[in-house]
C-alpha cells in the first residue's frame, strides 16, 4: 500500500508539480537564479558579518547546506544511478536548476513573514508564511506536523542507520557503539540551540564540502580523457538514447527527480525554516543565498559523487547487486586505493551528522509553532531525537524510509500549494529588490511599504 502511494505521489504528481512550479518561478522572475548568480557571492561576503545576538546570513547558509548535503549526496546519487542509470543525474541537475528559483521564493517569503522571539532571534518558515501571509493556520498546522514527522523524527533515525551500517561495514564498529557516540556528540550541540548549531555548522560544513570536492577533482584529473564519454553517457541515458535500466525513460526521470528533491530539498519548505533566522537587510538577500545552497548541493556535491561512480570500473549498467554507500565506497577505492573507501565513510559521517543538526532544528521549529518555545516541550523533543538516533543505529529502516518518503512528498505538496498561492507577494518582493538594486546601494526592506501585509515590523528595524 505504502509503495503504491509513493509510486503515485513521486511517479506522477510531484514530477509534474515540481517542474511546473520551478518553471513558473524561473520564467516569471526572468531567471532570477541565473540573473543573480554573480550577486550570490557578494551577498555572501556581506553576510559573513555577525550582528550581536543574531545568526548571520552565512551561518544560515551553512546550516541549510548542512541539511541539503547529507547521505543523499553519497548514497542517494548512487541509488539514482543504479536504478535510473547515468541519465538520472541529468534530471537531478534539471530539478536543481529549477529548484534554485523555487528556493529563492520560499526562503525570501520565510524572511518576509518571520517573527522576532523574546531573546531577539527570529523564527520563520512555511508554517509562518502560510499563517501570516495567507491566513491559513490549519494548513500551517498540517505542514508543521509533516515537518516534525519527516525531518525531526524520521530522517534523523535514517541518517543514524546509514552511518552505523557504513562504519560497521568499513571498520567493523558495532552499530550500538556508533549510536552511543552520535547521541553524545549530537546532544552536546542541540542543547545549545540554533546559535550553537550555526557555529558548529560554520566549521564542519565548509571543511567537509571542500574535502569531498577535492577528492572528486583528483578522480577527474586521473581520468581526464574519460570525462567527455561519462558526460555524454549522462545525456544519452537522460533522453532514452541509451537505456541502462529496466523501466525505460520513466525510471530515469523518476529517480532523478526523486533523488534530486531528496538531496536539494528545493520546494519542500525545509530550508526556509533556517533561512528565516538570518539577520539580513532585505528578504531577497537570503533568497539569493539559499538559491546558491541548492547549486552547491546538486550541481557540485551530487556531481562529485556521479563522477566518482561513472569514471570507475565498479559501476556496471543494469547491475543492481551493489548500490548506495557501498557503490560509492568501492568506486572511490578503485580510483585511489583502499583509503578511498575509508574517506567516503568519514565524509558520510560528517555529512550525516550535519544533517542531523539541521533535522533537529526543523523539528524544533515545527514544535515551537504549537508550543511557543515551551522549555519542557523542547527538552522532551531533544531527548526523543537522541533516543531515535540510538534506535536508528540498531534497526533495518527500510519501512521507515518508505514512510518518510511518503510524508516528504506530502510536505512538498503542501508547501508548493502555499508558494503558488503567494505568487503575487513573491513577485512583489522580487520587484522591490530589483528596483532598489537599479537605483544603487544595498536593498533594504521598509516596513511602511508592506503595511497591507501581516509582517512583523520589529524584525525589520532601520
Amino acid at each position: 500500500m505504502m509503495a503504491t502511494l509513493n509510486d503515485f505521489l513521486w511517479g506522477q504528481v510531484l514530477i509534474i508539480v515540481l517542474l511546473a512550479v520551478g518553471l513558473l518561478f524561473t520564467v516569471a522572475s526572468r531567471g532570477v537564479q541565473f540573473r543573480y548568480f554573480g550577486r550570490m557571492f557578494s551577498v555572501l561576503r556581506g553576510g559573513m558579518r555577525h550582528e550581536s545576538g543574531h545568526v548571520s546570513s552565512f551561518q544560515a547558509l551553512v546550516v541549510s547546506v548542512a541539511g541539503r548535503v547529507g547521505s543523499g549526496n553519497i548514497a542517494g546519487v548512487a541509488v539514482a544511478i543504479t536504478l535510473g542509470g547515468p541519465g538520472a543525474v541529468f534530471w537531478m541537475w534539471l530539478i536543481g536548476l529549477m529548484g534554485m528559483a523555487t528556493s529563492f521564493f520560499e526562503c525570501s517569503l520565510a524572511q518576509l513573514f518571520k517573527r522576532t522571539e523574546p531573546d531577539g532571534t527570529f523564527r520563520g518558515g512555511p508554517a509562518y508564511y502560510l499563517t501570516y501571509g495567507l491566513g491559513q493556520r490549519g494548513l500551517a498546522a498540517v505542514y508543521s506536523v509533516l515537518l516534525l514527522v519527516t525531518f525531526g523524527l524520521g530522517f534523523n533515525a535514517l541518517q543514524s542507520y546509514v552511518v552505523a551500517t557504513s562504519l560497521a561495514d568499513s571498520f567493523g564498529i558495532d552499530t550500538w557503539v556508533t549510536g552511543v557516540c552520535m547521541v553524545l556528540v549530537l546532544g552536546a550541540v542541540i542543547f545549545g540551540g540554533i546559535r550553537r548549531i550555526a557555529v558548529v555548522s560554520e566549521v564542519i560544513v565548509p571543511i567537509m564540502a571542500l574535502m569531498y570536492f577535492l577528492a572528486a577533482l583528483v578522480v577527474i584529473v586521473l581520468h581526464i580523457s574519460e570525462v567527455p564519454a561519462a558526460l555524454w553517457s549522462i545525456v544519452q541515458s537522460a533522453f532514452g538514447l541509451e537505456q541502462a535500466v529496466g523501466g525505460g525513460l520513466g525510471a530515469v526521470i523518476l529517480q532523478g527527480v526523486k533523488r534530486g528533491l531528496f538531496s536539494n530539498e528545493a520546494g519542500l519548505g525545509s530550508a526556509p525554516n533556517v533561512a528565516a533566522v538570518a539577520h539580513v537587510p532585505h528578504p531577497a538577500n537570503q533568497g539569493v543565498v539559499q538559491a546558491f545552497s541548492v547549486f552547491i548541493d546538486t550541481m557540485i556535491m551530487c556531481s562529485c559523487t556521479a563522477v566518482i561512480i561513472l569514471l570507475s570500473d565498479v559501476y556496471q549498467p543494469g547491475a543492481t547487486e551493489v548500490d548506495g554507500v557501498l557503490l560509492t565506497q568501492l568506486a572511490m577505492g578503485s580510483h585511489v586505493g583502499a583509503w578511498g573507501a575509508t574517506f567516503v565513510s568519514v565524509a558520510l559521517v560528517l555529512f550525516a551528522f550535519s544533517s542531523m543538526l539541521y533535522n533537529y532544528y526543523l523539528g524544533d521549529n515545527s514544535l515551537s509553532f504549537f508550543s511557543n518555545d515551551n522549555p519542557l516541550v523542547a527538552n522532551v523533543f531533544r531527548v526523543a531525537v537522541l533516543a531515535l538516533v540510538f534506535w536508528g543505529s540498531l534497526q533495518d529502516l527500510s519501512t521507515v524510509f518508505g514512510f518518510a518518503e511518503l510524508t516528504m512528498g506530502l510536505l512538498a505538496l503542501v508547501n508548493l500549494v502555499g508558494l503558488v498561492w503567494m505568487y503575487r507577494i513573491g513577485m512583489r518582493l522580487l520587484r522591490d529588490y530589483d528596483k532598489q538594486l537599479r537605483k544603487g546601494g544595498e536593498p533594504r526592506l521598509r516596513p511602511e511599504d508592506w503595511r497591507d501585509l501581516n509582517i512583523d515590523a520589529q524584525s525589520w528595524p532601520e
